[in-house]
């Protein structure tokens, strides 16, 4: 009689595990229906619906090993030339060329060559697969990945720096050199996003509000952070999808404005690899500021403010002081964080910017001129490209 008990007993205890097995299987798989039937099309799945597609995970080994001195890989974004090719071809001039390599993302069809670009640095350095780029839409950051996805299948690539066509270097290529490899993380700008409403609430599930996150577009990445990017097929799609650029007011459109300006204006580029690293939980893996300066116009009225665009330095401003007051700065302080970042490389207090933006020729001739970047070269800008 109690060997039966005893029996049945075991019976029903087996009996209840198979069922809490059994419940936790449904679960999983109504989580999965739920995610499949997400509202995002096979379309809007893909990171690119046409040959533009960018390198993704297994194509290649992040931590491959290779030859030679580990190389920092210089990213333009560019609308079509590189209007300051001059200013970088004596940066470069003064660099060893085994710890650098240069990718151009530009107008599809543009070839870099003498005809185009006044330094052969640059003569065939354009990306083959780049896209058509609208500002404030998710093209933008298709291009930057398009950029790191070629930057990544160099093994010895192992800082990646983002820079647009205005960007200038501030200091020397030994100097920047030494410092983005002195640290073993990326240099992103990264804050919450308060203020604005550019989070749109159909973004969540996949991205929940207190993940928003919004910073500077122009970033240094370590290399397993660019594969980050490069592998992504979640957030990117639901970006694509849902963060829009907001068009200007149409007079002949009348009542459907209204509509069009519900829009979020999302203005990806300052939010994706923010809120794409928040999601991965690797804000702890990053120096959350940029290298790269920005001056934005702080004297527009509260209408003018939503169209906030960077000061383009010109000769006259761009004078030693001035460039003396951006590298003299050594902190920044992010008021919906009530965060001061002190900028440090391994626990050593550094200037927190290395380039600047947005510096017009005349600007950047004045750089060249007072020996910032190195020695100045008139012929340079004597066969001016067409």
């Amino acid at each position: 009689m109690t060997k039966s008990k005893a029996l049945s007993t075991r019976h029903l205890f087996w009996l209840g595990w198979k069922l809490v097995i059994a419940v936790s299987i449904c679960l999983c798989v109504l989580a999965l229906v739920r995610l499949g039937n997400y509202s995002l099309s096979d379309s809007e799945l893909s990171p690119s619906a046409s040959s533009s597609t960018v390198v993704l995970r297994g194509s290649r080994i992040l931590n491959a090993e290779f030859a030679g001195p580990p190389k920092v890989a210089f990213l333009f974004l560019s609308r079509r030339g590189l209007p300051l090719d001059f200013l970088w071809g004596s940066f470069f001039e003064n660099a060893d060329a085994a710890n650098f390599s240069i990718y151009v993302h530009s107008e599809p069809g543009f070839v870099f060559d003498e005809s185009t670009t006044r330094s052969a640095f640059f003569y065939n350095r354009q990306i083959t697969n780049g896209i058509k780029v609208e500002w404030g839409e998710a093209s933008m950051i298709q291009a930057e990945r398009l950029l790191l996805g070629a930057a990544l299948e160099d093994p010895a690539n192992q800082r990646f720096v983002l820079l647009s066509d205005s960007c200038v270097p501030l200091y020397s290529f030994s100097f920047i050199y030494k410092y983005l490899m002195d640290s073993p993380r990326s240099f992103v700008d990264s804050f919450l996003d308060k203020k604005e409403g550019r989070y749109n609430p159909e973004m969540s599930p996949v991205i929940p509000k207190n993940k928003w996150r919004k910073g500077s577009q122009w970033i240094s990445l370590v290399r397993s952070h660019a594969g980050v990017v490069v592998d992504d097929e979640v957030i990117f799609p639901v970006f694509k999808k849902f963060c829009k650029r907001r068009p200007p007011v149409d007079v002949s459109k009348g009542k459907q404005n209204m509509k069009l300006q519900k829009q979020h204006n999302c203005i990806p580029d300052e939010h994706y690899v923010q809120t794409l690293f928040a999601m991965k939980d690797l804000e702890g893996e990053l120096e959350r500021r940029t290298v790269t300066y920005t001056l934005w116009n702080q004297t527009a009225t509260k209408m003018e403010m939503k169209g906030w665009h960077p000061i383009t330095f010109s000769y006259a401003n761009a004078g030693p002081q001035q460039i003396k007051k951006i590298k003299d700065i050594n902190h920044v302080y992010y008021e919906t964080e009530f965060r001061t970042e002190w900028c440090s490389n391994n626990a050593t207090l550094v200037p927190c910017f290395l380039f600047a933006r947005k510096f017009s020729q005349g600007a950047a001739m004045r750089l060249l001129s007072e020996g910032v970047v190195g020695s100045f070269d008139i012929s340079a800008l004597l066969d001016t490209p067409p």
